[in-house]
């Protein structure tokens, strides 16, 4: 009986309480509230021993952790030593200074969207995706795409509403304009994995002027998804939404879904295109 209180009482402390999520201020948690214990993990250019992890604990230290540790050290090979470290990070952060740039929909699962197209569109979506310019790298787009999906979720091409065409990698923007006014497509999604020299920002904008450029710009939702893409940026390059790491099929069609709906609403029935 007291070891299952005790289990409880631990389980109670884990909770967040009302007060918590009233906080402005905070720091980093790492056993108890504001005692700003964090873990860090980086590689360093020497071999691993006494030096490498000195050098670990010094780099740390000028990041500005106090009561640093090297806890883990790994040789990756005779040159290369990887580690994580921790230590106590007096920084705070307040909450109230911070503006947040973000898609603003309501998610809705696999069934509601196929629901709410048939509804409000009465017709298929029809979306072309790419990997554009060099990127060689589909993972992102497959998953948002293919119909096994991601993470349990079906990929858009599960979706009986909508009709995905998926172009793969090493796309010009050229070709992929070209087939998105072959197939009078509603929706465009570009997935760019390589930021190396910001080349994906130069590749981005110059789809976005393209587009203006063919006069089809406002006929399509544009949106771009990568582990370095943000809401905020995507919407400084000319697109209409911006997906970052942890998305899912359902969050990119719940968003194509709504945008396109309410669009048609806005231009009234009298550019609403015919049922395919």
């Amino acid at each position: 009986m007291e070891k299952r209180q005790v289990i409880e009482d631990r389980r109670c402390a884990l909770k967040p309480t009302a007060q918590d999520s009233q906080l402005e201020t905070i720091m980093a948690y790492g056993d108890t509230l504001d005692d700003g214990w964090i873990q860090l993990s980086f590689t360093l250019p020497v071999a691993k021993g006494e030096l490498a992890k000195q050098a670990a604990a010094q780099l740390a230290g000028k990041m500005g952790l106090e009561d640093v540790g090297v806890v883990f050290m790994q040789e990756l090979d005779p040159r290369f030593t990887f580690f994580i470290v921790y230590g106590r990070c007096r920084h705070t952060i307040d909450l109230s200074t911070i503006e947040v740039v973000e898609v603003q929909v309501k998610r809705m699962d696999y069934y509601q969207i196929n629901a709410y197209i048939e509804e409000k569109i009465g017709r298929k979506i029809i979306v072309v995706g790419a990997c554009t310019g060099s990127d060689a790298h589909t993972v992102g787009i497959d998953a948002i795409l293919n119909m096994k999906g991601y993470a349990g979720e079906y990929g858009l091409e599960r979706y009986p509403w909508f009709e995905v065409y998926n172009m793969g990698s090493q796309v010009s923007n050229e070709e992929l304009i070209a087939k998105v006014i072959e197939l009078n497509t509603d929706v465009i999604l570009v997935s760019q994995i390589v930021t190396q020299k910001n080349v994906h920002i130069d590749n981005l904008t110059e789809l976005a002027d393209l587009l203006e450029a063919e006069g089809i710009r406002d006929k399509v939702i544009l949106i771009v998804g990568g582990p370095r893409i943000s809401h905020k940026l995507a919407v400084e390059l000319g697109y209409d939404a911006g997906f970052g790491p942890g998305t899912l099929p359902p969050d990119v069609g719940s968003f194509a879904a709504i945008e396109l709906a309410n669009r048609i609403a806005v231009n009234d029935s009298g550019s609403k295109k015919v049922k395919h």
